[in-house]
């Protein structure tokens, strides 16, 4: 047996990268955008593969070479050059090995996708939606610091500030990737500014991140989508929307899944362009459809692997944030720190890594890598 059993798994990866590299060439594959994209994505995959594969072959190979060198030369000087070269390799190999392992384990295919994060206040009344309005404030921070562009699509403000539901779109590289691990419901425990008697209240919110769909992603007639234009809300004085820019859509969706026909309402007023708002809305129109038509999967997917991490289910209690004593504990992997105020302000990085290194240590497992 080999002493790198690693590399009888990366048998026939070269010859599968050019293959690739050659398809996403041919016009008729490029004619075929649903293809496209997808061996495009494979070929991103394969091409960081190949290139630690290399690595790790020219690792063993030193490693190889030294060991010769040392049982069969006798020259001093030629033994110490071979000893630290096979010091050297031997050290770098484990963490080489790991990087490719991870690169072995299936990538979710949603996860190089845009992300649409709804953010709704749950039980708590007004302190839920002003705890949801910190949330929306605090992932707006969190994308802008990583680059990604984040839009408020629809809002529904609370009474006493805050939101009962707003939705955010957010698009850059590998963001459903990142944010997935938000989903759930979040839980604060704080004195409300409403509170006269200083009592800590508990209340929460819930998050969704849906990946978002690409137009070949779900069929949709457009021909059957109803729409209707309204005056979107100003401010007053030069603030106010005097066109109907706000656009709402109406269409009707069987569920393949429940044989079931419902109608789909979206509104959308972001911006004082109508055109771009029907684009909008068409986009969170794809991404609900492809959602629920993915709900099957997901749901597969969550039974068969249950990780601790990312269960797929929406309604389990992810986090606390207590403002008493500044502290946030992530319930999944029993993991806490006391940084509340940067945390709220953007500052969540640190929590999501504990979380991707946690996930990536039961797909390793399950994988028997």
């Amino acid at each position: 047996m080999s002493d790198y059993p690693l590399l009888e798994r990366l048998d026939g990866l070269d010859a599968r990268f050019q293959e690739v590299s050659t398809l996403i060439t041919d016009p008729a594959v490029i004619a075929d955008m649903k293809r496209y994209v997808r061996l495009s994505k494979e070929y991103k995959d394969l091409e960081q593969l190949t290139s630690l594969t290399r690595k790790y072959r020219e690792l063993t190979d030193n490693i190889e070479e030294a060991k010769t060198i040392l049982a069969e030369e006798n020259d001093p000087e030629m033994r110490q050059m071979a000893k630290e070269q096979l010091d050297s390799a031997t050290a770098e190999l484990p963490d080489l090995e790991e990087k490719i392992k991870l690169q072995l384990i299936p990538a979710d295919p949603e996860d190089s996708k845009n992300a649409i994060l709804e953010i709704r206040g749950g039980t708590g009344g007004d302190e839920a939606a002003i705890f949801a309005g910190d949330l929306c404030k605090m992932y707006m921070k969190y994308c802008e610091s990583r680059g990604w562009n984040v839009a408020i699509t629809s809002a529904s403000e609370g009474a006493a500030g805050g939101y009962k539901e707003v939705v955010l779109s957010v698009t850059g590289e590998g963001v459903y990737g990142v944010l997935k691990y938000e989903s759930g419901v979040h839980r604060v425990q704080r004195v409300p500014a409403t509170e006269t008697q200083g009592r800590v209240h508990t209340s929460a919110a819930t998050v969704a991140v849906l990946p978002e769909a690409e137009p070949f992603d779900v069929e949709i007639n457009e021909g059957e989508i109803k729409w209707d234009t309204f005056r979107s809300g100003g401010a007053g004085g030069q603030n106010v929307n005097k066109v109907e820019s706000g656009v709402r859509l109406r269409y009707m969706w069987k569920n393949p899944n429940t044989g079931v026909s419902e109608e789909i309402l979206i509104e959308c007023t972001e911006t004082r362009d109508q055109p771009k708002n029907k684009e909008r809305a068409l986009s969170r129109l794809r991404t609900f459809i492809y959602d629920k038509e993915h709900q099957k999967y997901v749901d597969d997917i969550a039974s068969r692997r249950k990780t601790m991490v990312s269960t797929g289910d929406r309604s389990a209690k992810i986090r606390t944030y207590n403002y008493p004593q500044g502290r946030i504990t992530d319930h999944r992997i029993n993991y806490t720190i006391y940084n509340l105020q940067a945390f709220v302000d953007g500052d969540i990085q640190d929590v999501i890594d504990h979380l991707i290194v946690a996930e990536n240590a039961e797909k390793l497992k399950s994988t028997e890598l």
